[in-house]
């Protein structure tokens, strides 16, 4: 996600007493250059791929983003894809299309690809978390397929200190499915992050996943599920990539034991 850059104006700063216009010059340049290194770490790139970020994308702008998500329990299992564009509205809002939400199946009767959803998502920013001290975001997602209705709703928060960035999502996933849609789940998720930006270019940080899983929405029936593991991401000029790769600690039966999930993100 890109972070909205505010126009400047020009500098009313008192130059001190007796400083070169050469020095001078050189520590405004030097403190622009911090700001917008600030700034600019977010534009066209996410840090995380199982988190949100609470900057949203500059109005009028356009990006392409696929994801990749590889599950493995002894062996691959199967693979989830989404295609998606993403649309600057405003400086706080943003909207993003999926064309495409499908899988590959490699155990079972039931092999192969299969489309599963297109999604609509809106994101609308709240505060920033360069400029004020926490930056503060609402999530929401609707997907439809054959026999299939998905909403997820999520609160995404964010703090920066400078270079090291966190970030925590909580999220409320409800699902009907099959003929008429009669049979209903739910899960609830918290998904906490850190990423530090070793060079420009560079990030890595860990991602940790708590998963809730409620079967018909029963609460008796409840499965907690944990993920943990690193990410890294590259940020080029007008690209970026990022990968996480996480363990499950829970050991839960039916649930992969490994996953990896790779974004790959292109300004337009």
């Amino acid at each position: 996600m890109a972070l909205q850059r505010n126009g400047t104006r020009p500098s009313t700063a008192v130059r001190p007493a007796g400083c070169q216009p050469a020095v001078f010059n050189l520590v405004l340049i030097i403190t622009a250059a911090v700001v917008f290194c600030q700034i600019s770490a977010f534009a066209g790139a996410r840090h995380f791929t199982f988190l949100y970020e609470a900057p949203t994308s500059p109005p009028g702008s356009f990006e392409i983003e696929d994801d990749a998500t590889t599950r493995f329990s002894d062996g691959f299992t199967d693979a989830n894809f989404r295609n998606e564009i993403e649309i600057g509205v405003t400086g706080h809002f943003q909207a993003s299309i999926y064309f495409a939400n499908w899988n590959y199946t490699q155990r079972g009767t039931d092999r192969g690809p299969h489309y599963a959803t297109s999604s609509l998502e809106l994101i609308y920013n709240l505060t920033n978390p360069v400029a004020e001290p926490i930056g503060i975001s609402l999530y929401q997602e609707i997907s439809g397929g054959r026999r299939l209705l998905e909403s997820e709703t999520k609160l995404i928060a964010q703090k920066n200190f400078g270079p090291l960035i966190f970030a925590y999502n909580l999220t409320l996933e409800a699902e009907w499915e099959d003929q008429g849609l009669r049979q209903h789940n739910g899960e609830i998720q918290q998904a906490v992050g850190a990423s530090y930006e070793v060079s420009p270019r560079i990030s890595v940080g860990a991602e940790m996943l708590h998963e809730i899983i409620l079967p018909q929405w029963h609460s008796s029936e409840a499965e907690n599920n944990f993920f943990l593991g690193p990410n890294v991401s590259y940020r080029g000029n007008g690209w970026f990539a990022t990968v996480t790769a996480v363990a499950q600690t829970t050991r839960t039966e039916g649930e992969a034991d490994y996953q990896v999930r790779l974004i790959f993100g292109v300004s337009l």
